[in-house]
C-alpha cells in the first residue's frame, strides 16, 4: 500500500468537510473493495475518511410504504432485519447471499451501490425496485444512478446517505454465483411494483441493466412461458475464463425464470 492518512469522521458534515478539503481522499465504510484495491496499489488516495460508524448513515426504517436503509448498514443487518424480511423479503434474501459471512459482516449497502461493481448484487435490487439514492447533495433515481462499469452519477465529494425502496407488491432474486467469490456471474431481480413489472440483470454485462423485453412480455402475462419465447443477445455481455457471452445470455433467461417462479409463489 502507498502511504495514506486515516481520519475517522465524527459526523456526516465532518466527513463532507474532510472530503472537500482533500480532493484526493476516499470514503471508507466497510472497505470490502477499497482495501483490496489499496493493497494491490491500484489506488493512491491522500486520505481515508472513515464513515462506517456514523449513526447518520446507519439504520433501517419502514415508513409510509417506503423502506429506508442507511448507507453504512451492513449486509448482515439487511439480511437478518425483521423489518426488511417483512417489507421486501427478496432484498433480505439477496443480502444473505452476498459473498461470505466475513464480507456480510463488514460490507455495506452504500459501499456496494457507490462502487457499482458489474457483478454486485445490490444494484439489481436498487434498479428493479426503482429505488432512490439519497446523497449529501440530492436524491437520485435508480434509472439515472448507474452509468456503466464502476460508474455512477455521484459527483466529487458526494456521499450516499441512504437508499429508499418503495415496497413492491412482490419481488424475487436469483443468481448464479461464482463458486469462489460469491459474486453474481448472472443475477436477476424481478419486482412487481405499482407501476408494473421491472426486471434488472447484474453480472451478465458491463453494468446492471433492465431487461426491457422481459418487462414488456411479463406485463402481458406473468408466466415463465413468455420468457422462453425471448432471446438474449450475447453481444456486449461479459466474457471471461468462467463463462462465455452465450453462456451468460442463457443464464439471464434461466435466472429470470427461477426468480419469476419464486415471486409467483410468494405473497
Amino acid at each position: 500500500m502507498f502511504p495514506v492518512d486515516y481520519v475517522k469522521a465524527k459526523s456526516l458534515s465532518d466527513a463532507t468537510a474532510l472530503i472537500g478539503a482533500h480532493p484526493e481522499a476516499k470514503v471508507l465504510s466497510g472497505g470490502m473493495t477499497l482495501i483490496p484495491t489499496l493493497k494491490q496499489r491500484l489506488a493512491r488516495p491522500s486520505h481515508l475518511v472513515d464513515v462506517g460508524g456514523l449513526r447518520e448513515l446507519s439504520g433501517i426504517e419502514l415508513k409510509d410504504g417506503r423502506l429506508a436503509i442507511g448507507a453504512a448498514t451492513k449486509h448482515y443487518d439487511v439480511a437478518t432485519s425483521a423489518v426488511v424480511k417483512k417489507a421486501i423479503p427478496a432484498l433480505a434474501y439477496l443480502a444473505s447471499h452476498i459473498g461470505d459471512p466475513q464480507v456480510r459482516n463488514r460490507g455495506t449497502l452504500g459501499g456496494s451501490v457507490a462502487n457499482n461493481d458489474p457483478a454486485a448484487d445490490y444494484p439489481a435490487a436498487v434498479l428493479a425496485l426503482g429505488a432512490k439514492v439519497v446523497t449529501t447533495k440530492r436524491e437520485i433515481a435508480a434509472n439515472d444512478f448507474f452509468q456503466g462499469m464502476f460508474a455512477t452519477a455521484l459527483e466529487e465529494g458526494e456521499i450516499i446517505v441512504r437508499v429508499l425502496f418503495d415496497v413492491p407488491q412482490r419481488a424475487a432474486y436469483e443468481k448464479f454465483p461464482h463458486p469462489a467469490s460469491g459474486y453474481a456471474m448472472t443475477g436477476v431481480f424481478i419486482a412487481e411494483t405499482k407501476t408494473g413489472i421491472r426486471v434488472a440483470v447484474t453480472g451478465a454485462g458491463p453494468g446492471v441493466f433492465r431487461w426491457n423485453a422481459a418487462e414488456g412480455a411479463l406485463a402481458k402475462k406473468l408466466s415463465t412461458a413468455v420468457l422462453d419465447e425471448l432471446t438474449v443477445d450475447p453481444a456486449g455481455l461479459n466474457e471471461d475464463m468462467h463463462a462465455t457471452r452465450e453462456y451468460r445470455a442463457n443464464l439471464v433467461k434461466v435466472m429470470a425464470k427461477r426468480a419469476l417462479v419464486k415471486m409467483l409463489a410468494s405473497r
